[in-house]
């Protein structure tokens, strides 16, 4: 995880937690001039967009005052969705059973992406089955990660 992210996820997740949310995940990317801070909340029955606009206002503020991000930069507050990104070891271990879709920000056994049954978690590698083959991978490999929705 960058500086730049963890400071992100210290400064804002405990906002997100005070107001009554979970903290989901926090993704920040920084194209030129112009950045993307991304903040996911969750909370018990689902979130609505009157949550989102209350988590936004909230962390406005506190951006305005802490200042971490000296470019322009877009906030979105957003719930994970059907297509929940996962962040954190333990949500890949909340998740085993389902279809994902992996990206690693540098090549694995000759492959960047990856996309099978998410068998788990071993210690700080997630488990993933492609076809007839496992994959141990290291978190810290992985760019993004994301649930494949079922549609019954």
């Amino acid at each position: 995880m960058s500086s730049k992210l963890e400071q992100l996820q210290a400064l804002l997740a405990p906002v997100v937690v005070a107001l009554g949310y979970e903290c989901w995940g926090i993704e920040f990317s920084s194209q030129g001039r112009h950045s993307m801070l991304r903040v996911y909340i969750d909370k018990e029955g689902g979130v609505l967009v009157d949550d989102c606009a209350i988590v936004s206002r909230q962390i406005s503020g506190i951006l305005d005052v802490e200042d971490p991000i000296s470019s322009e930069y877009t906030l979105e507050v957003s719930s994970p969705g059907m297509e929940r990104p996962l962040f954190t070891i333990e949500q890949f271990a909340s998740f085993a059973g389902e279809q994902v879709k992996i990206k690693l920000r540098s090549p694995f056994e000759g492959r960047r992406n990856f996309q099978g049954f998410l068998r788990g978690v071993e210690e700080q590698d997630v488990v993933v089955q492609v076809d007839e083959h496992e994959y141990l991978l290291p978190i810290d490999l992985i760019d993004k990660a994301n649930i494949i929705p079922k549609f019954d």
